[in-house]
This record gives structure tokens, C-alpha cells and sequence, in this order.
């Protein structure tokens, strides 16, 4: 089925408004908070693609950490979970080098930022809880997209 630009449109608002609901699921840390954003993230990745990814981790990242009382990582969510789903979005032989690169993007970005907006003991604090989350994100990110894939067959 060939969708048209609106419809596109339409379909990137409602999975990012889904992916911000997901983030609300939230654990708070010490240098931010634990979410289930990222399973967001990898399924519009794995099930539309790396532009899609894209858009949708961008903005979903930008808009929690605004909503949530977080804006001085609105910009690096942006960025961050942008590249991830865009990294993530690849397929075929390129899939685990997307994912690698969607991790790095992620995990290593915050790393990075937390150590210039904090220090290095905070940047290491908050390394598991992105490592988890990122994990999480790909398992059941790719669940979620092996089912919808499925449905879709079946439906068809």
C-alpha cells in the first residue's frame, strides 16, 4: 500500500506522540531518568526504515525532555536519539552496524554531553542506565515490529 505525504505525516505524529507516551514511563536517576523511549525508537526504525527512525527518536527525545523538566538535554535528545534511529533503521547486512551505531549514538552521545554539562563521575553514573535502556529499547522495539510485520501479512 502506497501512502501519500499527509498520510505520512500523520503516521510520524501519532508514533511520536506514542513514543513521548512510552517515555513517560520513566525511572528517575541521578543524572536524568531511565525510559521506555527508545523501544519507540528501534520499532518505528525496524518497521519503517532510518528516515522515519530519525524523525521519530529526534523529536520524541526533543519533546520528553522539554515535557518531563529536562530542556538543557532537549538538544542533545535530538540529536542523539535522531542519529540512533536513523543508525538503527538500516537493514539487511547493515543491520548490526546500525544497531552498534545506534548504541554508540546513544550511550556515547549522553556520555559525552553528561560530562560537559556535569562532570565524569555523573557521566559514568549514568552509563548503565542508558546501556539498559538502549537494550531494552532493542528487544522489544524488535518484538513489537515482528508482530506488527506479521499482522500486516495476515491482514493482507
Amino acid at each position: 500500500m502506497k501512502i501519500n505525504q499527509t498520510q505520512r505525516i500523520v503516521l510520524l505524529s501519532i508514533l511520536t506522540a506514542l513514543t513521548v507516551v512510552l517515555g513517560y514511563i520513566h525511572v528517575p536517576t541521578l543524572t536524568g531518568f531511565i525510559t521506555l523511549l527508545d523501544v519507540g525508537i528501534f520499532f518505528t526504525a525496524f518497521y519503517l526504515g532510518a528516515k522515519e527512525g530519525a524523525i521519530v527518536g529526534g523529536l520524541s527525545g526533543l519533546l520528553l525532555d522539554l515535557l518531563l523538566g529536562y530542556p538543557q538535554w532537549a538538544f542533545f535528545s535530538l540529536l542523539f536519539h535522531g542519529l540512533q534511529g536513523y543508525a538503527a533503521g538500516w537493514s539487511g547486512k547493515g543491520r548490526i552496524l546500525g544497531l552498534f551505531l545506534a548504541s554508540i549514538a546513544m550511550v556515547g552521545g549522553y556520555f559525552i554531553a553528561s560530562v560537559f554539562l556535569y562532570n565524569a563521575a555523573s557521566a559514568l553514573d549514568g552509563l548503565a542506565g542508558n546501556l539498559i535502556q538502549n537494550a531494552v529499547g532493542i528487544i522489544l522495539g524488535s518484538i513489537l515490529a515482528a508482530a506488527m510485520t506479521k499482522v500486516r501479512k495476515v491482514a493482507a
